[in-house]
């Protein structure tokens, strides 16, 4: 039988191979480097287009503050809410907020705006609580009704659109890539764009609220981490959040709310590492898109409507809305 001729090359891939195994060490896994992103506003000639690596605490997930030049984490400013949930007040101060799993809790209320949040969650045997996540916001505002929420997820590919989105009962389909925009016909003002080109939008209502959310998994890295338990029959895909608000009144409220309102005094126990809010029995609402909590403020009318105007108001709030487990669509119902 002939000899093969065997290139250097491959005969030094062998013996690296029998050097590693003899020395005992392993490969390292492939761990992606860190997102690149640059300024994309044309108001900022200095800085658009330059290129920024994301920080080692979101290495993957954050932009970049156009003002400032630099990348910034959306999940590390005020009006932030994120993981399990971590929320960061408009007072700046970081507390969490654990809730209970397949409940609904109010997060802002104000007299034109409502923000309800469905929790998700895996109960943990050894302690008290629920881990939880945000996997969906109901939101109310002048006589409308906005869902956004993240699919169920097996197994997680960043390729793969998870988000559910409706306006006023009906489904919103975004067209795919970066920039894609919404805007509903009958709702100036009103508008969703892709920051991204799958699972991240902008919310935004002209002179009320904006929102950043991104759609994100729980990986094997963070369970083995934080103890969750997490499998691969669901990755427990989340909402990350960044909220900022234009004509919030001082009485507002809710979990995020209330550390924007004008007589706020934070009742977080500071010096702690997890400082945790209570509260849930006056945040719980009975459903997405109701107002019921027992801090609510929202009366969806602003000056000058009519009788009209607001019992379309109550309509839109009774409706109960939520986003299928595989499919692309929100079913809603009274």
């Amino acid at each position: 039988m002939g000899l093969r001729r065997v290139s250097a090359t491959t005969i030094g891939v062998v013996l690296l191979f029998f050097i590693i195994v003899a020395e005992g060490a392993t490969p390292k896994a492939y761990v992606p480097k860190p997102k690149t992103v640059s300024c994309k506003n044309k108001y900022y000639p200095d800085c658009i287009h330059q290129k920024h690596t994301c920080p080692t605490d979101c290495p993957y997930t954050c932009e970049v503050d156009c003002v400032t030049c630099s990348p910034v984490c959306n999940c590390n400013k005020p009006g932030a809410v994120c993981q399990d949930p971590r929320f960061i007040g408009g007072d700046g101060i970081t507390f969490y907020f654990h809730g209970k799993k397949d409940r609904d809790f109010c997060i802002v209320t104000d007299p034109n705006l409502h923000i309800n949040a469905h929790f998700i969650g895996k109960r943990n045997p050894t302690m008290k609580r629920d881990f939880t996540w945000v996997q969906s916001l109901g939101i109310l505002f002048d006589h409308h009704q906005l869902f956004i929420g993240a699919k169920n997820t097996p197994t997680w590919n960043d390729a793969d659109d998870r988000l559910h989105l409706a306006f006023n009962g009906h489904p919103v389909f975004l067209a795919e890539g970066e920039g894609a925009r919404w805007e509903p016909a009958g709702a100036p003002g009103v508008s969703i764009t892709r920051t991204g080109d799958a699972n991240a939008v902008v919310i935004a209502v002209e002179g009320n609220f904006r929102i950043k959310a991104r759609v994100v998994p729980i990986t094997e890295e963070e369970s083995r981490v934080h103890n969750y338990g997490i499998t691969g029959e669901d990755c427990f895909a989340h909402l990350d959040l960044s909220f900022k608000f234009e004509s919030l009144s001082g009485e507002v409220n809710g979990v995020l709310g209330q550390t924007y309102g004008r007589k706020y005094e934070s009742r977080v126990k500071m010096g702690v590492a997890m400082p945790v809010l209570g509260g849930d029995k006056q945040f719980f609402s009975s459903g997405i898109f109701l107002t019921d909590c027992g801090v609510s403020r929202f009366t969806g009318r602003n000056e000058g409507e009519s009788t009209d105007d607001q019992n379309n108001i109550i309509e839109y709030a009774s409706l109960e809305c939520a986003s299928g487990i595989h499919g692309r669509g929100v079913v809603c119902k009274r």
